[in-house]
């Protein structure tokens, strides 16, 4: 059975806009104002807003599930029963801090390490990305879908940033993006939202972990796209730090073929 006939799905779906309405609410009162950046110990910035959207998303979640888990990027996991929520309270935060308005939240429902239910909230944009497996991607409530495009030549291909990858996934993707239509980088997850809605063909990324690409899955996925780790496996709690989403299966098995490998 899909969750979107779980008996606990339209609750599990209230709770997810909240937590993406109060993620939204923080981040624009604290967005280009200033704001103090300290260093994580992997050398990636945090602010108070970051902190500020996790402390209240967990409030939520506690309140409504307080049986379900909870793994976010800026606490320490709280164990739960059946179906753990996995948040980034800010996706982009080298984007927030410098003004760059394509930031998000990302909201993730898991069982078993994998994704059932999604959100890309980009609160500056003010849109809104929700996808549940077995049912249609929306954006703002109205449905959304992947382009037709099938072949590598034709894509449009977007990253965050090459800078994490390794000198041979660099090689491996540059041979890739030399062939397609066009490539652009920057964009956080909003990328992953661009995809669902159309608006570009492929996503190629590295140096993620499990709060970035979890909500991401049923978002793409209910679009009608493919998405997995560089090799082609899906991705769950346990995948490794690469990730390829494409617009069609076609496409999809072309950059797997380009990009496989360490």
């Amino acid at each position: 059975m899909s969750f979107a006939r779980h008996r606990d799905c339209a609750r599990a779906l209230a709770l997810a806009g909240r937590l993406a309405d109060a993620a939204r609410g923080i981040a624009l009162g604290y967005f280009r104002q200033p704001l103090a950046v300290e260093q994580k110990s992997d050398h990636s910035p945090v602010t108070i807003a970051d902190r500020a959207i996790e402390t209240e998303m967990r409030r939520l979640i506690r309140a409504e599930f307080p049986q379900h888990g909870i793994q976010g990027e800026e606490f320490a996991a709280e164990a739960g029963e059946e179906f753990t929520w996995v948040l980034d309270p800010i996706d982009g935060t080298k984007s927030f801090i410098s003004g760059m308005p394509l930031f998000g939240a990302l909201i993730a429902l898991t069982r078993g390490g994998r994704a059932l239910l999604g959100v890309i909230e980009a609160p500056a944009q003010r849109e809104r990305w929700i996808g549940v497996e077995g049912a249609p991607s929306e954006c703002n409530g109205v449905a959304v879908r992947t382009s037709d495009c099938r072949d590598i030549g034709a894509a449009r291909v977007y990253s965050t940033t090459t800078d994490a990858f390794s000198l041979g996934r660099m090689r491996r993707y540059d041979a890739l993006s030399r062939r397609a239509a066009l490539r652009r980088f920057g964009g956080d997850c909003y990328l992953y939202g661009m995809l669902a809605s159309g608006y570009c063909d492929l996503v190629i990324e590295a140096a993620m972990k499990p709060h970035d690409f979890q909500a991401l899955v049923p978002v793409v996925e209910g679009a009608g796209g493919r998405i997995s780790d560089w090799n082609g496996r899906p991705l769950t709690a346990d995948s490794g730090d690469a990730v390829l989403a494409a617009a069609t299966p076609e496409l999809w098995q072309q950059a797997v073929a380009a990009l496989a490998g360490d």
